[in-house]
Formats: structure tokens, sequence, C-alpha cells
């Protein structure tokens, strides 16, 4: 086989296919081993996604933050400053564990692990090789493509034939043959599987027949040839389409080709898309594919342009056999459009979309096509340009029926990273409540408490003002006098129905950690009511002094503390303030300091008896929502390699860094992990109460194997004491039993373990 394996060389293979504009962008979301330096930078793809999604920008008021904490804090002992740094590093090992729940979803199946199962479920087979008398049903174009043997054996045999297969190596058996077919397909072997004369002949086979290309090369081959194709895509604009944009686009808008056909091949597109599979199962099924086989025509699978446009037609081929997402496929000035946001935007003269719209459109085709590949490719695109001019669009989409969850995940994060340089644009005011709810109740978010309730303040003022401009009479709007032209002092806005809007988004501000102390802002909104109960340090008098403190540290918590937030200058000036209180050595007893891990659990709570019946962070889920069907119990055998991936994490270094440090929460790391199981497993987050407790929904339990039990006795009445059956006296025990031992008299030299013994 060798280099020459493939029958076109990729220079022969552009040469026939036809050239098309393209931008400069591509994104490869395939694992091939090319080479290990590219493998290495193909596995680190979603190593560079997490650094820029936690990435720590220097803002240009970082020094001030650091000032604000240090005035705080420098009068504070070793021991308090040492207590603020461990909470801080509690919660970063959290944020760890956090991120990577958010960036977890089901893996997409590869093209390997695609032409493996193809192999296994013998789908769309064309050919029937027969070897020392058993059947392997194949596909002709694979074979071809991967070897010359195969190439010019199956040349004089037309489809649907048994074809006989005769090896000149000796010692091949029909094992050993179905191992060499399965390496076609998925270019590896299972050495696991391997006797070790099989690799002595293999050794041998290779000597006679070569080793073949890569498959990537291979399939791409195949693409970009269209040799040996049974199918053909067939991109048609309904004529419908044509006469309703007809009327409303321009001239050079209307469809003036009424189709664009592609080569393909069906065992291809079956492995690949689950909607192709069913597509080419039913025909089969119909007696389609049998006519034909007789009458040797191609199989035509024609697509709507209105839901996939024919300008994404390369995009989708190029995913399905080379497992990249390449926008600059795209046809750009293409003759017939029938996308239905591109008709948008043309009669809206909204000029060309961009590439962050083109990703949302081809994320679209992925899920209607059912290819996880495609979808899950297009949200590494969008995650990857998400900037704070187009995050509000992104967040919108996102959070539509049709949009992408994680995607969603991935942009609330963007939001709480850069909510500093958020704020100072004009998208903050466009989001919504929830959307603002869900970036502020963060322990991860990036800002200072007083920067997150002037954010606030104003976001309720503008609101405010649009209500008021809601309210105004028509004869007044679009005129001189109108609040739109004037605008709305502030002075004269309503302060009871600010705290109206505001009421459920300024109790998530956490007004005891708002620092400097003394500040309008806080003042302000103290005095103008929006605030119900000033910070403690307002409320305290000259002989507490501790209460400040206390806010912030848990060793001083008289149930007045609040975690803060992972604040990167707060953490950041607040170690360089306990290396210069070691550095002076100011405290005499630092290096006695002992730290004492405190428990969020109550103490009570040592008399539950099973501590998996107490579900934290419960998501407010029922019996009855499993019940009826809103949460989805997982099967058995899903159950328990979800439990297998649980102690796998629950072994993982971060996993036990996190468990060690002294204000880390069990409960919330546990939580943390369950959640990415969940999401690993394609599963909606409210499963994770089934996870939590899964031996109330499967019998056989695999976390817990407990012994059974004697049965309790039964009180009649609970006043009474419980009866103790008592042991029959020795004249009526069985003769069969053990006997009586002999009353042994312990001498005083002799000890209790000699006796035992």
């Amino acid at each position: 086989m060798g280099a020459n394996s493939s029958y076109m060389d990729s220079s022969g293979a552009s040469g026939k296919s036809p050239q098309f504009p393209r931008l400069g962008h591509q994104y490869t979301v395939s694992e091939t081993d090319i080479s290990v330096k590219e493998k290495r930078k193909k596995a680190s793809k979603f190593a560079t996604l997490r650094k820029k999604l936690i990435r720590s920008r220097r803002h240009s008021r970082s020094l001030d933050y650091g000032r604000a904490l240090r005035d705080m804090i420098s009068s504070w002992s070793f021991r308090d400053v040492n207590c603020l740094i461990q909470e801080y590093e509690a919660l970063a090992a959290l944020k760890e564990l956090a991120l990577a729940a958010n960036l977890a979803r089901p893996p997409a199946n590869s093209f390997r692990q695609d032409l493996s199962h193809l192999f296994d479920s013998k789908l769309c087979t064309d050919v029937d090789l027969v070897y020392r008398g058993a059947c392997f049903p194949a596909h002709r174009a694979l074979l071809s493509a991967r070897s010359p043997y195969f190439r010019n054996l199956l040349r004089y045999h037309p489809f649907g034939s048994q074809v006989p297969v005769k090896l000149k190596t000796v010692g091949v058996d029909v094992s050993l043959f179905a191992i060499l077919l399965r390496y076609l397909y998925t270019d590896s072997i299972n050495l696991e599987e391997l006797r070790k004369d099989h690799r002595e002949i293999l050794r041998k086979l290779a000597e006679e027949f070569g080793l073949p290309n890569q498959l990537e090369f291979d399939l791409r081959t195949l693409l970009e040839s269209g040799d040996y194709c049974d199918a053909l895509l067939v991109f048609s604009c309904d004529s419908e389409c044509s006469d309703s944009l007809s009327h409303d686009l321009p001239p050079e808008g209307v469809c003036k080709a009424k189709s664009l056909e592609l080569p393909c091949h069906k065992c291809v597109l079956a492995a690949r898309s689950q909607f192709f599979r069913n597509l080419l199962l039913r025909r089969a099924r119909s007696g389609e594919e049998l006519t034909e086989r007789t009458l040797q025509t191609t199989s035509l699978i024609v697509l709507d342009e209105s839901v996939i446009p024919r300008k994404y037609a390369r995009v989708l081929l190029n995913a399905i056999y080379q497992d990249s997402v390449d926008l600059s496929l795209i046809l750009r000035g293409s003759a017939s459009m029938c996308s239905l946001s591109e008709a948008q935007a043309i009669v809206a003269g909204k000029g060309q979309m961009t590439l962050v719209d083109e990703a949302m459109e081809v994320y679209q085709i992925g899920q209607f096509l059912d290819f996880p590949i495609l979808s899950q490719g297009c949200e590494d695109i969008i995650t990857e340009h998400i900037s704070v001019d187009n995050i509000l669009s992104i967040l919108n989409w996102s959070s539509e029926p049709h949009g992408s969850e994680w995607v969603h995940r991935q942009a609330i994060q963007f939001m709480r990273e850069e909510f500093l340089q958020i704020i100072q644009s004009p998208t903050f005011y466009e989001l919504t409540k929830e959307q603002l709810i869900d970036i502020v109740c963060s322990d991860f978010l990036q800002a200072g408490e007083l920067d997150i309730l002037s954010a606030v303040l104003k976001w309720g003022e503008h609101h405010l003002v649009k209500k008021i401009e809601e309210r105004e009479p028509n004869i007044l709007s679009h005129t001189a006098h109108s609040i739109s032209k004037k605008g709305v002092k502030k002075r004269d806005l309503n302060d009871n129905e600010l705290r109206d809007i505001l009421c459920d988004i300024i109790s998530l501000v956490r007004i005891d950690h708002v620092i400097p102390y003394n500040n309008e802002i806080l003042n302000s909104a103290i005095k103008r009511g929006l605030i119900s109960s000033p910070p403690l340090h307002m409320m305290g008098d000259e002989t507490c002094q501790s209460l400040p403190v206390s806010t912030w540290i848990r060793t001083k918590c008289h149930g007045t503390f609040t975690r803060p937030r992972l604040f990167t200058p707060y953490f950041e000036e607040s170690k360089a303030v306990l290396e210069e209180q070691m550095s002076q050595d100011q405290d005499q007893d630092s290096g006695r300091v002992r730290t004492i891990q405190m428990s969020s659990i109550p103490d009570t709570l040592y008399m539950v008896e099973d501590r998996q019946s107490y579900i934290p962070f419960s998501s407010g889920s029922s019996t009855v929502d499993i019940v009826a069907g809103t949460i989805p119990v997982p099967d058995q055998t899903t159950m328990k390699m979800m439990i297998k991936r649980e102690k796998e994490f629950q072994e993982s270094k971060l996993t036990i860094r996190a468990l060690s440090l002294p204000y880390c929460d069990r409960r919330v790391v546990n939580y943390q992990i369950q959640l990415r199981i969940v999401r690993e497993f394609g599963l909606p987050d409210s499963t994770i109460e089934i996870l939590q407790n899964s031996h109330f929904y499967h019998s056989n339990n695999v976390r817990h194997h407990h012994h059974p039990q004697p049965p309790t006795p039964v009180r009649t009445n609970p006043l009474l004491p419980i009866k103790r059956r008592q042991s029959p006296p020795l004249s009526r025990r069985s003769r069969h039993g053990s006997p009586t031992k002999p009353i042994q008299m312990v001498s005083p030299t002799r000890s209790l373990k000699q006796v035992m013994t």
C-alpha cells in the first residue's frame, strides 16, 4: 500500500473540485494523530478556552481595589489575614471545579468511532466479502480508498455481489481477517485481541501489501474526487421560496440556479448522522434502494434550501468527512440563497452576516441533522469570538429553545470575568433582570462590591426611565417635550418604583463588603431607602470593633459572616499583606497558628441516620417531577457509569486538593462534581437529584452494598417499651447445635489474652 495506497493525491483531487472564495478562519475539532505536535496542540484546545474564560485582566483600577482592601485589613492580626486568604483559596479551588462543570458536555464521536459502529452494524453495505466460508458485509468505497488490493479486487464485481477473498499470506484465520477489516475502517488495532502468532502474520501482511495511508487522508480523497460515490446531495430552492423572494429581493438576490448537486457516499452519511441513517433505512425498507441497485443509478438526497442553505454545503460535507468545521468553505456570492435569515438581512439592509451569525446557523443545521461534531464545532467558534460587542446577541440566542445551553454558560462566564468592562458599555443596560441576577449571584464575579452596587443602581435607573417613557402619552412622544428628548433628572425618579425594580437584585449585593466604608454611593442608596438593612459597621457602636472583621472572617462569625467574592485584586493584595506581616514578624505567635476547620453543617446533623437523604442545593424538583417525566431517570447501566465516573473525579488531584482546604465545603465540591457528570452524559441539570439519591430509583444500588439487617420489632403502643426476645434455656436448645463451653477458671497469673488463645 505505502504512500501510493490512495489512488489520487491531494493535488489531483483539488484540480477537480471547484474553487470558492474563502475567509481565513478554520477551526478543527478532530483528534487526528497526524503527529505528536498536532496531537498536543489539539488536546490543549479546551485548556486554551479555559484560560480565556478565567483570564485575569489587569484593569487600570486594580491598584485602587488593592489599596482599599489594604486600608481595611492593615489593622488585622496575622491570624485574621491568614483566615481571609484561606477563604479565598477555598473559593479558588471551587472555581476550578465550577469551570470544569461549565465546560462539560457530551463527547462527540469522531469519524473513527462512527466508522467502527458502521462496521459492526453493517448499514448500507454494497458488497459481501467471503473468506474461508465466512461472509463479511462491507462497503466498496471505503475498502477501495483504503487498499489497492481491494480496489483491484472489487473493480470487476457489481454492487451487491459476493466476492471471494484469497490471500497469499499463510495463517490468516477468520478472526484475524475481521481485525484487518476493522483496521481499514478505523485505522487502529486493539492489541489485546491479537494472539502472539497474529502479530507475526500482520507483519507479513504489511510486507506483502504495505501500510495504508492515514484514514483522514483517504476520506479527504474520497470527498474531493467523488469516486465510488453512490449518492448525490441536492440542495434545491423551492419554487414558492423563489417566487416570494423575487418580490422583495433585488435582481441579484433572486434564485437563478435551481439546484446544487454534490457527490457523496451513503455509508459515510449513515455513519455520521442519525438523520441520514434513518432516511437511508427508510428507503431500504420501502424497496427504493433495491431498485436503484438494479438500475445502477445514484441515490438522490434532496435537502430543502430554506432549511439547509446551499452556501453551507461544503461546510457540512467537510465536517462529515474530516471532523472539522471550516467556515471558510462557505460559498460566498452564491447565486441562490434561500436562507430565511439571509433574506431578512437583505430586506432589512443589514449587509453581510458576521462569522458568529453564520456559526449560529450552522449549529442549528447540526442539531437538525443530529450531527454533534458540527454542532460542537460551531459552539467552540461562537465561544472563541465572544466580545463585549456581540455578548448580548449571543446571550439572547443561547437563551432561546433552539440555542445552545453550553454557549449560554460560557457567555455568562464571560460576563462574570469581564464585568468591569461590560458595565462601561451600553450593552450592560440591555440585560434582562434574569440575566443580571444570574451574573451577580456568583461568588466568582470579578468586581468589587462598590462597583456592583453602582452598576445595579444605574441599571435600575435606566429601566425606570424606560418604564416612564412607556407611560408617556402618545401625543408627546417624538416631540421636543418628550422624555426621550429632554431626559429625566435623577431627583425626579420615584425611589419606590426603583426599589420595586431592584428588590430581587440588590439583595445579592454583599453590602457588608462594600469598601471603602465611607462612600457616597452606599450612603445615597441607604438614604433613598433602596437598601433595607445598612451594613454592620454603620449599626455597631465604638465598643464593637470586631463586627466589620466578622463579616469577612468565618472564625469570628457571630451570625454576621458573609462569604467574600473571589475578586483577584483582593486575593493578591491580601497575600501581599500577609507576606509583609510575616517578614516584619509583627505577630510573635505566627509560627504557632493552628487553623481550625469550621464545618458549615450544624452539629445537630450527627443525628441524621443516612447522610444521602440530605440533598443540598436541590433545584426545587420533587418526586412529582420524576413521575411526570420532567426529570429523566437514567437506566441502571447509565447510572453505574455515572457513579463510576463520580468515583474517578473524587480521586482526582483537583478534588483532593479542594477537600484538603480548611474552608472548603464538601457538599459544594460534590455538587460541582455531580453537575459535571450529569452534563457529560447529556442530561439536564435537574438530574443531579437522581444521582444524589440513586438508591431510591434503582433496586440494585451500585453505590452502597448494605448487608440485610434483621427486621426491627414493631411497637403497637409507642408508650410501652420494646419486649426483647429472650434466649431459650440450655435444655431446650437443639442437639445439633454447638455444645455449651465449660466455665474456665482464670488464674491470677494468666492473662485474658492467653485465655482467648
